[in-house]
């Protein structure tokens, strides 16, 4: 029975609702058995969807600042707690889990906070760290020191880099180097788990630790033979070719008892090998690759196409992927590098075939040896991958005892196969292991990160050589080859999880949507979720947004595509994790992808509101290109000085304007002229003939792009893009410049660019040409486009106020026709459009005040009203909820009233609730009978129906009580409560 003070803690901070554990939250024997610890022994624990654990630890006394700095200690080694409770009479103190420990004051540098056991302290507890706080993410955004940086995976890996520098400096080859490090971690591991004890290594080397057997390389040659001869070859995952000397040895002996090289002092905590997750262990090959020049990637080539896939990721591809399997299945990586996505793969069939009982020895080798398959053509990769396959296995064996009774078979050569993914079959081990009755075997699941890089003309003439005529060759990169070569080994229920470069999806190229769409075709029903906003902290040496493509992994229609956007969150670097939420996740038809190849993106990045708008335009307008074509005009991009190698002397004297000097709507009149006798790309002369319209390739950080006009001739460089117009067409330029810089135009460009919004903050001249554009001719004699043409001249003497820029918008919405609606959604476009840069996203996310609130409550009333309006018997009424600024949620309640004389239509109201968050929640609930607050699990947002009224709960970050959200809110309920409000 757990203990009343632990209980009135986790009570008061949501982790348990009516006495009951919530979701993810492990009590007393439960919490303990998924504690992965040496001595610490939690009475409580809280795991989240994407595995961080939160420890609650009670003591009857406060405990010694010694006892609390050895817990830390092994919490840190487990690299997935950030926090610590520890629970004592009268207070709760909270600890960074994330901390890496010192040698001495470590508890007290890092507490982060105490919090006394009264009301008010326990309400500032939850509002800090609650179930609430950690589920929507506020408690990030109030927890600096808390953060990744200090965690174990990103230290191992820093000391790890410096321990394999100073090993080359002192004159071992990279090769040599890694392999001495590689066999001394897996030999620690051994010792830490016990499974070779310190009687063995006293009895047989003299020693009883293994740094001390290093200081003597007698004795350690001696020992690593030995373990070559109870293990096997495989197990060690580098050859050694050179041979190390004392020198060498003795650095990695100061490396295991955490010795600075630089003082010689003991200053931190050693490395807990037992503790570690394994999968940080073998990402340790994505450290020895990026820092070894001759280390090849899958294509031959150096140094290129090799990242450390983080464990987040492939917990998010392995999750969905093998939901619902029977645990018989095998799976491959056909780029598997060290083997993450098989080490889980390989404890996930072990945890499915035990289903939750007691493992044993044959079960995980039967795993093992027949259902986990991986393919590389790096040697030492698929060596690192056995490596970690073999930690995984004795991780997870239940009784790791004798070390004789332990060898292993051999992974390489059998299930693990160096060798190029595309010519697997022609190698013997590659035919036995890959190939039945001489045709490529066929797998249940396809995971992995298989190489994304374009590699110019020449890389892209071999991948047509060796690519199947019947597959349509995507123009820029090779992941879309890997998914077909992967198809090869495949069936048609065979589910893949690979992530892949997302240019191929988004690009509007007609080669990139013909291989796009007949691979998503092929595997249909796909799954694509978009980690664009993620690429900063995912692939840090990458230069190119991810997807994951999910396919025949769920029963869904073959006909629609699943889009899942995740957004950016001001925790992810920090943490490590993905706030998906309902709203993020849409379909697209594939007819309709077909029809509009824009829409993909708009999926993504937008919604069902935005789709419909984009539909309209597109339908009803022609291109800006089109309107050029009509007229002997063109947009291009300007000159470029290069290599210059071309004669440009025909173009001195004239202006020069370069991105740097060009401003909204204007020119400047003192630009310097141009005077350079050679360019590389010097352009026609007749491109820079006024009236020009010009367009700056990159947009202005409020989301909107910089359109100007100029009446001279003028050169402007390849960072704008401009097009010399009749010279009757002078207030046709101006026109255009007020549409082109409009939020409509923002919103356009957002939804369909093809790398603005995803990885770039520029736009491609083809985005520019393809916006919908009313006729003309008809606009510049009607009143809005006389308007409109009057405010582009009247911005070229300054740039427009915020009051002159709302102007502008809405004139240009009375040109295209837009609705009330359409509005709220297209300058919902712009602020959306901010978000790629930090100011903007800090505005996304900053919590929303009743004012903002109160406007998604009004725009919610009127996409309701007006449908509403039609029986003319009902009218909606709204409760926003005035809570707290540091509360992780808002909430609206709308009501459903009859309709009278005396009613005023979509009344809102603003209440102050008696109580915290909690309580509103509580009640509400008891009202409709919905458990709210274990229901927000996961989901983030709730839309609960009662009988004539609507709760809705969402985070408190402002980018989900934008007006748009309000309309899709109202398009949801509309249908979700159709019967009951048509009654």
């Amino acid at each position: 029975m757990i203990a009343q003070s632990l209980r009135q803690v986790l009570e008061a901070t949501g982790y348990l609702e009516n006495g009951e554990p919530v979701h993810g939250v492990y009590l007393e024997d439960d919490a303990r058995t998924r504690c992965k610890a040496r001595e610490f022994e939690p009475d409580a624990l809280w795991r989240s969807d994407s595995a961080l654990n939160v420890y609650f630890k009670l003591e009857q006394e406060d405990p010694s600042t010694e006892q609390v700095e050895r817990w830390r200690q092994e919490i840190w080694n487990q690299g997935f707690a950030p926090l610590l409770w520890v629970v004592s009479p009268h207070r709760i103190d909270l600890y960074n889990g994330f901390g890496r420990p010192r040698e001495t004051e470590d508890a007290a540098a890092y507490l982060l906070d105490t919090f006394e056991l009264i009301a008010s302290e326990l309400d500032r507890l939850d509002a800090f760290a609650g179930r609430l706080a950690m589920e929507t993410g506020q408690f990030w955004q109030q927890a600096g020191a808390v953060d990744r940086k200090t965690s174990v995976d990103q230290q191992l890996l820093s000391d790890l880099a410096a321990l394999e520098q100073d090993l080359v400096d002192s004159g071992l080859d990279y090769s040599s180097a890694q392999g001495l490090i590689g066999r001394s971690i897996f030999t620690q591991y051994l010792i830490d788990r016990k499974i070779v004890t310190e009687q063995i290594l006293e009895r047989d080397y003299g020693h009883g630790t293994l740094p001390e057997i290093l200081r003597v390389p007698a004795a350690t040659e001696q020992l690593f033979d030995w373990l070559r001869e109870i293990f096997n070859g495989d197990m060690f995952p580098l050859e050694q070719s050179m041979a190390p000397r004392l020198r060498h040895l003795c650095r990695i002996a100061d490396f295991l008892e955490a010795v600075d090289p630089e003082s010689g002092q003991t200053t931190l905590f050693p490395y807990q090998f037992d503790v570690i997750p394994v999968e940080l262990i073998s990402s340790i090959y994505e450290q020895f690759a990026h820092s070894d020049p001759s280390t090849p990637n899958s294509n031959g080539n150096t140094g290129l196409d090799i990242f450390y896939t983080r464990l987040p990721l492939v917990s998010l591809v392995l999750d969905e992927v093998m939901e619902g399997l029977t645990g018989k299945e095998t799976v491959i990586d056909l780029t598997c590098g060290s083997g993450v996505f098989l080490v889980e793969s390989l404890r996930r069939l072990v945890d499915i075939q035990s289903n939750g009982g007691d493992r044993n020895r044959e079960l995980i080798r039967s795993i093992l040896h027949q259902q986990i398959y991986g393919v590389d053509v790096n040697e030492s990769a698929v060596r690192v991958a056995a490596f970690s396959l073999y930690l995984a296995a004795l991780e997870l064996d239940p009784d790791p005892q004798p070390p004789h009774a332990l060898k292993f078979e051999p992974l390489i050569g059998k299930t693990l196969i160096v060798a190029d993914a595309y010519h697997v079959e022609t190698t013997a081990s590659g035919r036995l292991a890959m190939t039945e009755r001489g045709v490529p075997k066929k797998f249940d699941v396809i995971v992995g990160n298989p190489p994304w890089s374009y590699r110019g003309e020449a890389g892209t003439a071999g991948r047509r050589l060796r690519s199947s005529p019947r597959n349509a060759l995507a123009p820029r990169g090779e992941s879309l080859d890997f998914v077909y070569r992967a198809m090869d080994f495949a069936s048609e229920k065979t589910r893949f999880g690979l992530i892949l470069s997302a240019v191929q999806f988004f690009s509007q190229s007609t080669t990139g949507m013909a291989a796009s769409s007949q691979l998503i075709e092929i595997l249909s029903p796909v799954t694509l979720v978009n980690l664009s906003n993620q690429s900063g902290w995912l692939f840090k040496k990458g230069d190119m947004p991810a997807v994951v493509l999910f396919a025949r992994h769920r029963k869904l229609s073959r006909d629609t595509i699943t889009t899942v956007q995740v957004p950016w969150s001001p925790a992810e670097k920090k943490v490590h994790t993905f706030e998906i939420a309902p709203s993020n996740i849409h379909t697209l038809s594939l007819a309709d992808w077909k029809r509009r190849p824009k829409f993909l993106k708009a999926t993504f990045v937008g919604a069902r509101r935005d789709l419909s708008l984009l539909d309209r335009l597109t339908s009803d307008h022609s291109t800006l290109s089109d309107h050029f074509r009509g007229v002997g005009a063109k947009l291009r991009a300007g000159l470029t000085l290069g290599d210059r190698s071309r004669d440009s002397s025909f173009l001195r004297g004239l202006p020069l304007l370069n991105a740097t000097n060009i401003r909204p709507f204007s020119v400047p009149d003192d630009l310097e002229s141009f005077d350079a006798a050679n360019a590389q790309w010097p352009r026609n002369r007749n491109i820079y003939r006024a009236p020009l319209l010009l367009f700056k390739e990159f947009v202005r950080s409020d989301g909107r792009p910089v359109v100007a006009v100029t009446d001279r001739d003028t050169v402007f460089n390849n960072s704008i893009f401009g097009a010399a117009l009749p010279s009757v067409w002078s207030d046709a330029a101006h026109l255009l410049a007020a549409i082109l810089s409009s939020a409509l135009a923002s919103w356009y460009y957002l939804m369909t660019a093809s790398a603005f919004g995803l990885w770039m903050r520029r736009l491609l001249l083809q985005d520019v040409e393809h916006m919908p554009v009313p006729d003309i001719e008809k606009a510049l004699y009607s009143k809005v486009g006389i308007r409109l043409t009057e405010l582009a001249r009247e911005f070229q003497d300054g740039t427009p106020s915020p009051s002159e820029w709302d102007s502008l918008d809405e004139a240009v919405f009375d040109l295209y026709d837009l609705d009330e609606s359409d509005r709220i959604v297209a300058r919902d476009g712009l602020f959306r459009a901010s978000w790629q840069w930090q100011a903007g996203r800090n505005a996304s996310v900053k919590a929303a005040e009743v004012r903002d609130v109160s406007i998604y409550a009004r725009t919610f009333q009127m996409a309701v009203e007006a449908w509403l309006s039609a029986a003319n018997q009902r009218c909606m009424r709204a409760e926003v909820f005035e809570l707290p600024e540091r509360a992780p949620l808002r909430v609206v309640r709308f009501i459903l009233d009859e309709r009278t004389r005396i009613t005023k239509p979509s009344r809102l109201e603003v209440v102050t609730p008696d109580g915290d968050l909690r309580d509103v929640l509580n009640r509400i609930g008891e009202r409709l009978e919905v458990p709210l607050a274990n229901s927000l699990i996961g989901q983030r947002e709730l839309r609960v129906h009662g009988h004539n009224e609507v709760v809705i709960i969402k985070p408190a970050a402002l980018r989900h009580w934008m007006g748009v959200s309000a309309l899709e809110d109202a398009d949801s309920v509309i249908v979700e409560s159709f019967s009951g409000i048509a009654e």
